[in-house]
């Protein structure tokens, strides 16, 4: 492991100054990631740094120490690692490195003090993720969405959504009011949060209306999912006004169309019809809607 910078790695740098990446482009933009040891870059769910853009291979590269000085090396990926432009095998990082995986990923390598970081985290979580929730927002939801659907078009990969909708949500705000509906709302987002993967998307969709993309996962063990997250809220007691009762939700859930052109959009478009469809069936429900190709 690598421990304070100036120990470690052969650099005139200040005592607190370690080694991060810091997204320039991409679906991370401004996330930023400190290198702790033999760290591997890629898609896949047990990378230590994990990107998702078009393009980045489930194992694309790796960084590691040697005689004190941070290298990266291409892992063999299917689109290469590039550094400042040039592609290369292996290569020892210079601060201010720009590190291209991908299609449109690029990482800058820079030594920064924690201070500093923990600002430039703030401001990506800031523009990514909902201020009541902490789910991702409906932008950056819409553009990973676009991002992996076109992935499992081009790699025949399966793509699931969970569209999810408080049932009668209006009448817990007119009778208890908007800031108890507001924590409804934010305690829902973690119990939903608890029942997923690292690697699903979860994002606040608008109003009461969430969204799970999940990665990799056909549409029966997405509608187990689904189920078992009613279930879960269905059992919970909600603190409301005063006391507590029980909230419920409605599911709707949907697979992507291999090969569809409009594939991102017919996805929202499927799972919103079983969304309603459950709402219709008389709510805290599951609908499964088979997309047509």
């Amino acid at each position: 492991m690598i421990g304070a910078a100036h120990t470690i790695l052969g650099r005139s740098a200040s005592l607190r100054d370690r080694p991060y990446f810091i997204v320039l482009a991409g679906s991370n933009l401004g996330k930023t990631f400190k290198i702790d040891g033999d760290t591997i870059l890629g898609r896949s769910s047990d990378a230590q740094i994990r990107l998702q853009d078009e393009g980045i291979s489930r194992r694309h590269a790796r960084v590691f120490v040697e005689e004190k000085d941070l290298w990266i090396e291409d892992l063999k990926s299917a689109n290469g690692t590039l550094i400042n432009g040039v592609r290369i095998d292996r290569q020892k990082l210079q601060d201010g490195d720009k590190i291209r995986v991908g299609a449109t990923t690029i990482l800058k390598f820079s030594y920064s003090d924690d201070l500093e970081n923990s600002f430039q985290q703030k401001m990506y979580d800031a523009a990514l993720h909902d201020g009541l929730t902490r789910a991702f927002n409906k932008r950056h939801f819409l553009d990973r969405l676009g991002e992996e659907a076109a992935y499992a078009k081009r790699h025949g990969t399966p793509l699931s959504l969970m569209m999810l909708d408080v049932d009668h949500f209006k009448a817990i705000n007119d009778r208890f009011g908007h800031p108890a509906g507001d924590q409804v709302l934010a305690e829902l987002a973690q119990i939903i949060a608890g029942q997923l993967r690292r690697e699903d998307l979860f994002a606040r969709y608008g109003g009461e209306e969430f969204a799970v993309l999940c990665l990799g996962v056909t549409l029966g063990p997405v509608s187990i999912l689904a189920d078992r997250v009613r279930g879960v809220v269905e059992g919970t007691a909600f603190a409301l006004g005063e006391s507590r009762a029980p909230v419920t939700i409605s599911i709707g859930v949907a697979a992507y169309t291999p090969g569809a052109d409009d594939g991102a959009t017919r996805l929202v478009a499927d799972a919103d019809a079983a969304l309603y469809e459950a709402k219709r069936a008389g709510r805290n429900r599951v609908v499964v809607r088979s997309a047509k190709a």
